[in-house]
């Protein structure tokens, strides 16, 4: 048997897949959330080695005693330590299999490869706290109106100088 190299294996083609997981959920037809802006870039205005990087994951991650997050709309989010002992996360989430994630929790929440990134000195720190959420949130409004607002305001009094997003 031959296998295909990752780096060959055509990509996912996640629409159809997340539209047929949302029908068999009983949702209506989705709608798929399209900036009509190109989104604004601002460079960084020192090396990543200085910079001091928060992380927002979508892969329902949280920590032992949190509440894990419900599959429904939940446009809830945690707040993790940053120095958190690994073995104290969890993963719940109702569009991708837990399998990896439950096995090693670094697959969709990167923690200790950030760690050892500051420790080789290519990254400066990191934000105090890394916030989770649940993906596939079927209301854009809620997204847009509730969950992005709290978030930003959360990255700005982290005082944070880049944010590496986890979509899961």
């Amino acid at each position: 048997m031959t296998t295909t190299p990752q780096s060959l294996q055509p990509p996912v083609d996640y629409i159809p897949r997340i539209t047929a997981q949302y029908s068999g959920l009983g949702y209506g037809e989705y709608r798929w959330l399209e900036s009509e802006e190109v989104p604004a870039w601002t460079p960084l205005s020192k090396p990543i080695s200085e910079s001091k990087l928060g992380l927002i994951c979508t892969g329902g991650i949280y920590a032992s005693g949190q509440t894990a997050f419900h599959f429904k709309d939940d446009t809830s989010y945690r707040a993790i330590p940053t120095d958190v002992d690994l073995t104290e996360l969890r993963a719940t989430h109702f569009a991708y299999d837990l399998t990896d994630a439950r096995k090693d929790i670094n697959v969709v929440f990167p923690l200790e490869q950030l760690r050892s990134m500051i420790d080789e000195g290519a990254l400066g720190s990191l934000a105090p706290h890394a916030y989770t959420l649940m993906g596939g949130i079927y209301s854009t409004r809620r997204v847009t109106e509730e969950l992005i607002p709290a978030l930003v305001q959360r990255v700005i009094e982290d005082e944070v100088d880049v944010v590496l997003l986890v979509p899961v």
